[in-house]
């Protein structure tokens, strides 16, 4: 899922001219891994577009890509860096070893049953390992979907012109136009319908089916394999085949809130509950966190405090990464990985160029120093 941010309007001139030209000049030189600086860079995946699947919206499927892209990406990791285990980093945190130079970890958020269908075969020819962050949903036995995807999938089916949308003291209006005020106005639900429990969600969007006139889950159709695939999240039994197959597991939260949005207390709870249950399915230990969205304006100072105390070793936003970038490890930096982005376009993330550059500009990207106030859109 794509996610609305703030970009400075310069960024928006220069950035096609570095993709398009200087990004596919220095990688073909082999300047980016010939430079690059040392430490660890994260990378962050979302999983792989199933065979078959024609994608509804750019915005909507903009964090999945190619299982052929996924390949290619592998074999350069693996021909230039030093890919890593997620056991590797646990025990580099632990100070029971060093990285080696060019450390290159792979995360997937979400849980997506393509993780296993489709992501999970190339992972095993490209002999790598991945750390795949699930909710509390895949600690379960029933097949469910993310509830924000489902939430996009009903503004952008439903009829155009001026709507109103209630459940209990919940009210949601606007109106609906282009694909560009869909959008808006579905982000916006997406922040204020953070502010409430699991099941204040589901009766909204319940309650916006019916008002919409739509059928039930259309997108999301159990007997449609290419669906559960696409829109599914993975069960219980399904996240055990992927520890069988030497991939490990950690927390996304109970049910992918913005945790910036919530009171405390809630976010406390979705971070705890969410270990516990993982831990109870599974029968292994979780210590591995990552903040749901990941933004800078989805965590604050107090939600970046709270993965300690709720028993994790580490915690991992979706932004700022690189190698040579700093790493705290209740804030650890990763690099966002789109379907847009080109194989160039990667090297220069996950070497640390494209942050280099940045601050030699004097226009960073956003920073993961932000533990001394809370983010702010």
């Amino acid at each position: 899922m794509r996610y609305f941010s703030q970009v400075r309007a310069p960024m928006k001139i220069v950035s096609p001219f570095l993709k398009r030209v200087v990004y596919p000049a220095l990688s073909l030189a082999g300047t980016f891994h010939r430079t690059s600086a040392t430490g660890l860079a994260v990378v962050t995946y979302h999983g792989v577009l199933p065979e078959g699947y024609k994608s509804i919206d750019g915005a909507l499927d903009g964090n999945l890509i190619t299982a052929e892209m996924l390949h290619r990406q592998l074999r350069l990791l693996k021909t230039h860096y030093d890919l890593i285990s997620p056991d590797d980093v646990l025990a580099w945190h632990q100070r029971h070893c060093e990285l080696p130079p060019r450390a290159v970890l792979l995360t997937c958020d979400d849980g997506l049953l393509n993780c296993l269908t489709d992501m999970l075969p190339v992972l095993q020819a490209e002999k790598v390992q991945c750390l795949f962050f699930v909710t509390g949903a895949s600690a379960g036995e029933a097949r469910t979907m993310l509830w924000y995807e489902n939430l996009f999938l009903l503004f952008l089916r439903a009829p155009s012109g001026p709507f109103e949308v209630s459940a209990g003291k919940f009210v949601v209006r606007g109106e609906l136009r282009s694909g560009d005020s869909r959008r808006a106005i579905w982000w916006d639900s997406v922040k204020r319908l953070s502010q409430v429990d699991e099941g204040s969600r589901a009766s909204f969007i319940r309650a916006a089916r019916i008002q919409f006139g739509l059928e039930a889950d259309r997108d999301f159709e159990p007997d449609n394999a290419v669906s559960c695939q696409r829109f599914g999240l993975l069960t219980c039994v399904e996240l055990r085949e992927l520890t069988s197959a030497g991939m490990t597991i950690g927390a996304h939260t109970l049910s992918h809130p913005m945790l910036s949005q919530q009171s405390p207390e809630s976010a406390y709870a979705e971070m705890f509950e969410s270990r516990v249950r993982l831990e109870s399915a599974l029968q292994r230990r979780v210590w591995a966190f990552a903040y749901p969205f990941g933004h800078p304006q989805s965590v604050t100072a107090q939600v970046l405090a709270m993965p300690q105390k709720a028993g994790y070793e580490i915690a991992f936003l979706n932004f700022g990464g690189g190698l040579g970038t700093h790493l705290p490890p209740f804030e650890l930096p990763r690099v966002h990985v789109t379907a847009e982005m080109k194989l160039a376009e990667f090297e220069a993330q996950v070497s640390g160029f494209y942050m280099r550059l940045h601050r030699r500009a004097e226009r960073p990207a956003p920073s993961v120093a932000i533990t001394q106030g809370s983010a702010s859109k």
